[in-house]
C-alpha cells in the first residue's frame, strides 16, 4: 500500500479521532488540524471550540501525532455565515453545513493541508469515495487512485458514495464536492457503523470514546436558535393565519420559522361556534407557507395537510459530482437530511437548474434546503430548492 502524508481534520469528536487512528494504523504519515470556524461570543456557554480543541489535542497525544490549531473564522464569516443570513432574511431555510463542507473543509482546509505537503485530507464524515474508469465505470478498488494513475494515463473519475451505516450517512452534506476535491478526500469511518467506531475508540483508549455527538449547526452549537438569530436579523412581527384566513396569533418574524415546523408557534386549537367536543380543533399546527410580501405566516392542522405536501420542486445553484448533470430520468432523492430516498424524476433546466417531479408527494419541501439525487448508493449531486408546488395547488 502506498504511504501518504495525510492531514486529518480533528474536531474533538470520536469520528475524526478514529479516522486518524485508522490511517496511522495503515502506515500513513498522519498530521492533525483543528479548525476554528467561529469567534463571536467565543466565551459563551454555548461555544465549545475551546473544549473541543482540548479533546482534539488529547487524541493527538494518545495517537502520537502532531496537531495544529488553524483559524478559518474570517473565511467562514465571508463564505458561509454571510450567505446563511442572506437566505434567512429572504425567508428561506439554508443548510450551512452543506456550504461549510464545500467552502471551508474541502477548500480552505484542503488548500492549507496541501501547503503542508499533504497528499490527501481526511475527515470523520460517514461517506465513501470510489475511483472508477471514466469510460466504463469500472471500480479500481481501495487503492484505485494510485493504480489508476499508473495505468497508462487512464482517465478516471471519483464517485461519492453513501456511508455504510444508513443511520449516519452524511453524503447529503457532501453533495457539492467536485472531482478535484474528492480526488484528495478520504472518509475511513464511512466504511463502518457508528457502534464499531465507538468500540474502536474505547479499545485503544481514546479520551473521546463516549463523547456525545454534536447536533447543533457548526457555529451555533446547542444554543436556542431564535435567540441567536435575533442578534443578526431584525424582528418584524406579523399575523399567523390558517387556511381560512382566520388570525390565530402573531409571529416573531418570518425568518425564525421553517416549513413543517410544529414547536414554538404559540397558538392553540380553534373551535367553531357550536362544534362538538373532540372535533379535531386541538390537532397540532404546522407552518405551511410564508408570505414575505404580506409578512404573514400560514399554518395548517394535521401532518398530512395538502399544503404540506409537494408534487414537484424547482432547484437552482446545481452542483454535480461528475461535473455535468445526470441524464433526465428517475432517481432516488432527498429534500432533507435523514429522510429515506424518495423516487423523483429529474428534468435539467439550463446550466445550473433542474426540476424534480414526485410520484408520491413529499412532505414540507423547504426553499433554501438542498435537493440531492442518488443512483443507488452513489450521490450524484444536487441543488438549492427555490420553490415547490403543493399537492393541493389548483
Amino acid at each position: 500500500m502506498t504511504r501518504h502524508r495525510i492531514v486529518v481534520g480533528l474536531s474533538g469528536g470520536v469520528d475524526s479521532a478514529v479516522t486518524a487512528h485508522l490511517l496511522k494504523q495503515q502506515g500513513h504519515e498522519v498530521v492533525g488540524i483543528f479548525m476554528k470556524n467561529w469567534e463571536d461570543d467565543d466565551d459563551s456557554e454555548y461555544c465549545s471550540s475551546n473544549i473541543d480543541f482540548v479533546d482534539a489535542a488529547s487524541v493527538a497525544d494518545v495517537l502520537g501525532i502532531e496537531i495544529e490549531h488553524v483559524n478559518f473564522a474570517a473565511d467562514y464569516k465571508d463564505r458561509v455565515f454571510a450567505e446563511f443570513l442572506r437566505e434567512y432574511q429572504a425567508g428561506r431555510t439554508p443548510n450551512p453545513d452543506v456550504l461549510c463542507n464545500a467552502e471551508i473543509k474541502f477548500k480552505a482546509f484542503l488548500d492549507h493541508a496541501m501547503r503542508l505537503g499533504a497528499e490527501k485530507i481526511a475527515t470523520g464524515h460517514y461517506a465513501r469515495v470510489r475511483c472508477v474508469a471514466a469510460d466504463t465505470g469500472e471500480p479500481f478498488g481501495q487503492e484505485g487512485t494510485s493504480r489508476a494513475a499508473a495505468r497508462d494515463g487512464a482517465r478516471v473519475r471519483y464517485e461519492l458514495l453513501k456511508g455504510l451505516d444508513p443511520a449516519k450517512d452524511q453524503s447529503y452534506f457532501l453533495h457539492r464536492l467536485n472531482q478535484a476535491q474528492l480526488s484528495k478526500a478520504l472518509f475511513p469511518v464511512g466504511e463502518l457503523h457508528k457502534t464499531e467506531v465507538r468500540r474502536i475508540a474505547a479499545e485503544i483508549g481514546l479520551p473521546v470514546a463516549a463523547k456525545k455527538d454534536s447536533t447543533g449547526i457548526c457555529f451555533i452549537g446547542e444554543r436556542p436558535f431564535r435567540e441567536f438569530l435575533n442578534r443578526y436579523i431584525s424582528k418584524a412581527p406579523g399575523p399567523i393565519k390558517d387556511e381560512r384566513g382566520r388570525v390565530l396569533g402573531e409571529h416573531h418574524g418570518l425568518s425564525f420559522y421553517t416549513l413543517g415546523q410544529r414547536q414554538g408557534l404559540g397558538i392553540g386549537g380553534v373551535k367553531e361556534k357550536g362544534a362538538q367536543r373532540g372535533g379535531g380543533e386541538h390537532a397540532p399546527w404546522f407552518v405551511a407557507r410564508k408570505d414575505m410580501e404580506k409578512n404573514t405566516l400560514w399554518v395548517v392542522q394535521g401532518h398530512d395537510h395538502p399544503w404540506l405536501l409537494s408534487r414537484s420542486l424547482a432547484a437552482g445553484d446545481a452542483s454535480w459530482v461528475a461535473g455535468a448533470p445526470p441524464a433526465p430520468g428517475s432517481y432516488g432523492t432527498k429534500t432533507r437530511y435523514r429522510q429515506a430516498d424518495a423516487p423523483g424524476t429529474l428534468a435539467v433546466e439550463g446550466a445550473d437548474a433542474f426540476r424534480l417531479d414526485f410520484p408520491q408527494p413529499q412532505w414540507a419541501v423547504t426553499p433554501g434546503q438542498s435537493a440531492v439525487l442518488y443512483d443507488g448508493e452513489v450521490c450524484l449531486g444536487g441543488g438549492v430548492i427555490a420553490a415547490a408546488t403543493p399537492a393541493g395547488a389548483t
